[in-house]
């Protein structure tokens, strides 16, 4: 790493969900010019996190790069979460990086060394050599990792809200996480009616397997 080297730091949002896609982004700039405010994203009100990936994209000399990977890719058998994360997180990185740069990722595998280098070797593929280093819990210590992580949430609450306006009819759809009771419901009612998953859903997750089984062993009753 050089001394004068720029940073950039990244993260995802939506790993874990079982409605929507899985975002990540990175953020490219001097530490300094990330706003006081900034924080591990899910620390920060909704109107907080909005202002603040407002003022990053507005600055001249701040750069942001976003990737999306939805559900089919996510569902994909040939493929790992694991994986997907660092290939996120490299197409993010990628669209910012300049040959030298430094890079702090927030680390998306248990191993934080086998992460850093999945993402050097992903980023130099799309003809950028960086210096990478992964850790966990970055998001919380580096104003440029936790100002990646707030673009990364502002932009999949932005692509839930979407999805939420698309599936009015079943929803709300809520967070879009197993644990949000809205979001079961939603599946719920979905699948009760139309007999399916939502395109929406990751049918790769145990979640959507149990509302498909819940639903069938209904009918069976029914019948």
């Amino acid at each position: 790493m050089t001394a004068d080297a720029t940073s950039i730091g990244s993260d995802e949002a939506g790993k874990g969900p079982v409605l929507g896609p899985m975002v990540a982004a990175a953020v490219r700039g001097a530490p300094e010019q990330i706003p006081d405010r900034v924080d591990d994203s899910k620390q920060l009100s909704v109107a907080v996190r909005e202002e603040i990936a407002r003022t990053l994209r507005g600055q001249s000399d701040v750069a942001v790069g976003v990737a999306v990977i939805g559900t089919e890719r996510i569902d994909d058998a040939e493929t790992d979460m694991n994986s997907l994360t660092v290939a996120a997180h490299a197409e993010a990185v990628a669209a910012v990086a300049q040959e030298g740069d430094a890079l702090l990722a927030d680390a998306g595998d248990v191993s934080e060394s086998r992460f850093a280098e999945r993402l050097r070797d992903g980023v130099a593929d799309a003809g950028t050599s960086i210096d990478v280093r992964a850790e966990h819990g970055a998001d919380t210590r580096d104003p440029l990792v936790a100002a990646a992580s707030v673009v990364a949430k502002v932009r999949r609450d932005a692509l839930i809200g979407e999805l939420d306006a698309e599936y009015d009819e079943y929803g709300p759809i809520g967070s879009g996480y197993p644990s949000d009771p809205q979001t079961r419901s939603f599946l719920r009612r979905y699948v009760g009616e139309t007999g399916e998953l939502p395109a929406c859903a990751r049918s790769s997750w145990s979640t959507s397997a149990d509302v498909l089984a819940a639903a069938e062993q209904s009918s069976l009753s029914e019948f």
